[in-house]
C-alpha cells in the first residue's frame, strides 16, 4: 500500500502546478527591466538615416517605445490601436523597427500610416537584446527619468490601453 502512496503524492503535486501554470497569462512574463533605466542606445532613424535618436532625448517625457516589423503578423493587429493613441495625442508612441529591412518596414507606414513621432531602425536586433524582446510586437512604458514602468508583450490592445497603459502614463506625468 505504501509503494503507490508516493507516486499518487507526486501525481497530485504535478497536477496542481500543471493547473496553476494553466491559469497563467503568457504574456504576463514579468520582465527584469521593470523598475530600471531602460538600455541606452544611439540607432539611425527610420525615415532619415543620417540621423540619430537615443532614449537621453526623451528625459523628461513619459512615452510608448513600441518595438515591431514589416513582417510581424501581430503588429498589423495592433496597428489601429497604435493610430488611435496617436490621433488622441495622450502620449508619445516611438518606433523601433527590428530586425527589418529599411525598404519594406516604410511601405508598411506608408501603406497602414505612421503612429509613431520617429521610429528607429534596429537591422541587427542588438538593442533588441538589450530590451529583453521576446518577439514583435512589444511596447514599453518610459517614465520621466528614463525608467522603464511597464512592458507589453504582445499586441497593445484597446482593453490593455484602457485598463493598464493609460492609467499608468497618467499616473507618471503627474509626477
Amino acid at each position: 500500500m505504501m509503494r503507490f502512496i508516493l507516486p499518487f503524492v507526486v501525481f497530485i503535486v504535478l497536477t496542481v502546478f500543471l493547473f496553476v501554470g494553466l491559469k497563467l497569462d503568457p504574456r504576463e512574463v514579468p520582465s527584469p527591466l521593470v523598475g530600471k533605466p531602460a538600455p541606452a542606445f544611439v540607432l539611425p532613424q527610420l525615415h532619415v538615416p543620417g540621423k540619430q535618436f537615443s532614449p537621453a532625448d526623451m528625459k523628461g517625457k513619459v512615452w510608448l517605445f513600441n518595438v515591431w516589423a514589416s513582417w510581424c503578423v501581430a503588429c498589423e493587429e495592433e496597428h489601429p490601436v497604435l493610430m488611435e493613441l496617436a490621433r488622441q495625442n495622450i502620449v508619445p508612441i516611438y518606433g523601433m523597427d527590428y530586425k527589418d529591412k529599411r525598404d519594406a518596414a516604410l511601405a508598411v507606414l506608408e501603406r497602414r500610416g505612421n503612429p509613431y513621432l520617429m521610429n528607429v531602425s534596429d537591422t541587427d536586433g542588438r538593442v533588441g537584446i538589450d530590451y529583453g524582446v521576446y518577439g514583435v510586437p512589444e511596447t514599453y512604458v518610459i517614465d520621466k527619468q528614463g525608467v522603464i514602468q511597464y512592458k507589453q508583450i504582445g499586441p497593445v490592445t484597446a482593453e490593455n490601453l484602457r485598463k493598464k497603459i493609460l492609467p499608468l502614463v497618467a499616473e507618471l506625468e503627474k509626477k
